[in-house]
């Protein structure tokens, strides 16, 4: 086995896997703060009392868990939903609604998707699996209800039987169209139906064959409808397992003209749950600790009495963090030939009682400390005589001075016959655009995961997302709301200088041709009275056939005129999803790169010197941004391999030096489509670039290290 100073040199430094952002549990791979179990435990304590209470009385509550900026409120949640949905049914619900007036639609297709998730150790969704424990689908044995499969066998292949069955079981309570949502309840057991059904619950704008097969007339198009769908969902679920709501970033709450959030409709909601039978919900808020503080006042006094428990969360001790370090360098400890009794090796307790003389941190500070007590060990490698390792170049053989700090790292060589000091790793901006490269590539790939078409996403959060790069790209004279009515969220409008009239974008992915006929009908109006010139439909999505009003309306409106239709691909709605993402972390100050904290306003800056949002299709074909070259090193192949070309020189640039073998595989495990001999080639393509060099290229692929070259 190779030595721990050998594996150090050629690893990635374990601290930069740690995705310090808020996460949705659902999609997102949770860290290390899960493996400490006594972080936080007390809370988790008290969180388990009332789930358990929720289940046993049934009577909704709700939880204020309140913690600083790091204090590990998205972790929590995570290690809730990983240790407690033998439980519960778990929600995560980002509060960035479009506007205030969908709050309730907002937070049922949020709810619906999380439901349709399926959790770890089962083969089927929350959804179904809740659906088979209702009590209509179970048998009472004296120590615990059983899935009744004869019950589930009878009514399963007759759809009206299953919703006599359901009438029957909760004539008791009150449930809000209950032909219709036990109907497609029932169809949520059919295969072929199974899709539909999920995108009705969770109030998607569903076209005419879908409707039909369901045998619904109306989509949950209003807030009322919405918040009753919901409310049927704990009213006959009260003989089985809570339902937790859980509610992340408020920060991402929409704004009033003050600057403030508009906070007091997620109280009002908060209030309604508990007043109007919206049983079996326990409900999760979690918020940065100053925001509260910020916002308290904002809150109508009989609104505050609905949070029945805060939960502040505490700083962690220096065990903890100790523990915490331990876990990320567990794996490398496990490829060397090191003895087990050092087990945060190369860093040391010391350093954590020095920078935390108080005894308290927060987990994102000590592992950000981790980071860079972790980095000046590896650079401290580069002295041969120390380590007796392979021998480096002349000009970064003499380490000369070494500055760290928790903020900053600065390394510099003087080694050149003329003096001059050559830094081994990029000055702190060039360490941050580094960074910030790799992590949107992580979250664009994360985005990519997650959202599989276009229609996943309402098209009043469509349009928000369009805003917020917009508004990154300062674009000036923004307005939301062109259209008037029902769809005015549906569109906005922005300036351009050298032209008098607004541009208008209207982006509508609502299956429906109704829908799509009364859209068609406000954009009329719109181009008769002079709004806007040009007007851009932004749609996927059919327009009809000629025979249909809908489809004629867009005829006279996109045919042979100025105006014009585009039909945007997934890639470019994950560039903006990419976007919000990390714009929704730097405003609930958790976004971190290079060991700082983003502010928005620094994100913004990012983008644009990255010109990352340049590679959108959508914004070049709005003519926001210019279209892109082909890559002329990449004619030959079908793959655009540039992002792979700069993930490479980005790692390099992070790490300072590293294993060649290494690189290869993170770049593998970012773009797994990717060949490893192109892989290969790009790095040669580097070299000659003199952008990297190989260390003693001579020596065996395992055995070779690669570092940055600078001038």
């Amino acid at each position: 086995m190779a030595s721990i100073d050998e594996i150090i040199k050629r690893e990635v430094n374990p601290f930069d896997l740690v995705n310090l952002k808020p996460m949705n549990f659902w999609s997102d791979k949770q860290d290390a703060t899960l493996t400490v179990e006594s972080i936080h435990q007390e809370a988790v304590i008290q969180i388990e009392e009332l789930v358990d209470l929720v289940a046993t009385d049934h009577r909704s509550r709700t939880i204020l868990l309140i913690g600083d900026s790091g204090s590990g409120k998205s972790y929590l949640l995570g290690r809730l939903k990983r240790t407690l949905n033998s439980k519960a049914f778990f929600a995560y619900i980002l509060c960035n609604w479009a506007e205030s007036s969908n709050i309730w639609r907002h937070i049922l297709r949020s709810t619906v998707d999380s439901l349709i998730q399926v959790p770890e150790g089962e083969e089927e969704s929350q959804l179904i699996l809740w659906l088979k424990s209702l009590s209509a689908f179970t048998k009472r044995n004296v120590k615990k209800r059983i899935f009744n499969d004869g019950i589930w066998q009878l009514l399963q292949s007759d759809r009206q039987k299953f919703i006599n069955h359901l009438k029957n079981a909760y004539k008791q309570t009150s449930i809000y169209n209950s032909d219709i949502f036990f109907g497609v309840l029932h169809d949520l057991i059919n295969p072929e139906l199974y899709d539909s059904a999920c995108e009705w619950l969770r109030g998607d704008d569903l076209n005419e064959e879908a409707m039909q097969a369901l045998r619904v007339k109306n989509c949950i198009d209003t807030e009322d409808t919405a918040k009753n769908i919901l409310a049927n969902f704990g009213k006959i679920s009260t003989d089985t397992q809570p339902i937790i709501l859980c509610f992340e970033n408020l920060e991402t709450l929409p704004k009033l003209p003050d600057g403030f959030l508009d906070i007091q409709p997620l109280f009002d909601v908060n209030t309604t749950i508990h007043g109007e039978s919206l049983k079996n919900l326990l409900v999760i808020i979690s918020v940065v600790t100053n925001n509260w503080k910020r916002h308290i006042d904002k809150i109508q006094q009989s609104d505050r009495a609905g949070i029945h428990r805060l939960i502040q969360l505490k700083n962690i001790t220096i065990d903890q963090a100790e523990a915490l370090w331990a876990y990320q360098l567990q794996p490398l400890h496990q490829q060397a030939d090191f003895q087990k009794n050092m087990p945060i090796f190369p860093l040391n307790r010391q350093a954590l009682e020095q920078y935390y003389p108080g005894g308290k941190t927060t987990p994102r500070n000590a592992l950000l400390l981790g980071r860079n007590e972790y980095q000046k060990y590896k650079l401290s490698l580069i002295n041969t005589k120390k380590t007796g390792s392979t021998k480096l170049p002349p000009d970064i053989s003499l380490l000369n001075s070494l500055t760290i700090d928790t903020k900053k790292i600065t390394i510099t060589i003087a080694s050149k016959s003329d003096g001059t000091k050559t830094p081994i790793i990029p000055e702190d901006s060039e360490r941050i655009k580094a960074e910030f490269q790799l992590l949107w590539q992580k979250e664009y790939k994360k985005s990519q995961e997650k959202i599989t078409k276009i229609s996943l996403i309402s098209s009043p959060d469509l349009i928000r997302m369009l805003q917020e790069s917009l508004i990154t790209l300062q674009i000036q004279g923004i307005k939301l709301k062109l259209l008037n009515g029902k769809y005015a969220s549906y569109s906005l409008s922005y300036q351009q200088p050298d032209k008098p009239e607004p541009i208008g974008i209207v982006w509508t992915e609502d299956s429906s041709m109704t829908s799509f006929f009364n859209i068609m009908n406000a954009c009329h109006r719109i181009i008769q009275q002079n709004l806007c010139q040009p007007l851009y439909l932004i749609r996927i999505g059919g327009v009809g056939t000629a025979k249909l009003a809908g489809n004629q309306i867009y005829s006279q409106i996109f045919t042979g005129t100025k105006n014009i239709h585009i039909k945007p691909n997934l890639p470019s709605v994950h560039y903006l999803a990419t976007y919000q993402s990390l714009m929704n972390s730097a405003l609930s100050q958790e976004l971190v790169i290079a060991g700082k904290i983003i502010t928005l306003q620094k994100l913004q800056s990012l983008m644009r010197e990255s010109e990352v949002l340049h590679k959108c299709t959508l914004l070049q074909d709005l003519g926001i941004v210019t279209k892109q070259e082909p890559d002329k090193n990449n004619v030959n192949s079908k793959q655009d391999l540039r992002p792979v070309k700069d993930f490479l020189l980005n790692l390099v640039k992070t790490q300072g030096f590293m294993g060649v073998p290494t690189l290869i595989k993170e770049a593998g495990s970012q773009f797994p489509s990717v060949k490893e001999t192109d892989t290969q080639h790009l790095i040669e393509l580097l070299c000659q670039e003199r952008k990297v060099k190989i260390i003693d290229p001579k020596s065996k692929l395992e055995d070779q290290l690669i570092r940055l070259v600078t001038n």
